[in-house]
């Protein structure tokens, strides 16, 4: 799998946490425990620090990033869908970024929150817990999320990614 040091930069992956070998990881990225990274996306923490937390997966080709003021920082038990970008935001635990969002510079997503598919939430938004964020520009709609739902389906690719590191082989 392509993991990278970049100068002084190296990637901390704990020793439970799964990433596909088709993932990049590259520079100042920590990854916790029992989280997955999935084929074709990418980690980047050149220009600043990318942390993310225990049991959280990182679906096929989603860009995480952060820039040398703002780390990206994505806690536990959460979901990144596929294909979503993520740069220099916060995205507290039991949250679900849904598939091809976007969630930029300086954005707080409260713990509990669903960002849906293809939103687009704008720099400076503070999305409170257990809101969704439907559209674009987004559009915040408080108390409409369900935190057990997102620990569930982490949990789910937890199960996955301890399947992959048992039994995927190349061919």
């Amino acid at each position: 799998m392509p993991i990278y040091a970049l100068g002084d930069r190296v990637p901390d992956i704990h020793p439970e946490a799964f990433v596909h070998p088709d993932a990049v990881v590259i520079g100042d990225v920590r990854i916790g425990a029992e989280s997955s990274v999935w084929p074709g996306a990418v980690l980047r923490g050149d220009y600043g620090t990318v942390i993310i937390g225990e049991r959280t997966s990182i679906q096929d080709g989603s860009v995480v990033h952060a820039v040398a003021d703002f780390p990206t920082i994505i806690g536990s038990d959460c979901v990144v869908g596929h294909i979503a970008h993520l740069e220099g935001c916060v995205v507290h635990d039991r949250s679900l970024i849904g598939s091809g969002s976007v969630v930029l510079h300086e954005v707080v997503i409260g713990s509990g929150s669903t960002v849906a598919a293809g939103a687009v939430v704008r720099n400076r938004t503070h999305v409170p817990a257990n809101s969704l964020v439907v559209g674009v520009p987004g559009q915040v709609r408080p108390d409409a999320s369900s935190e057990e739902t997102i620990v569930a389906n982490a949990a789910q690719y937890v199960a996955n990614a301890a399947l992959y590191r048992r039994e995927l082989r190349v061919l």
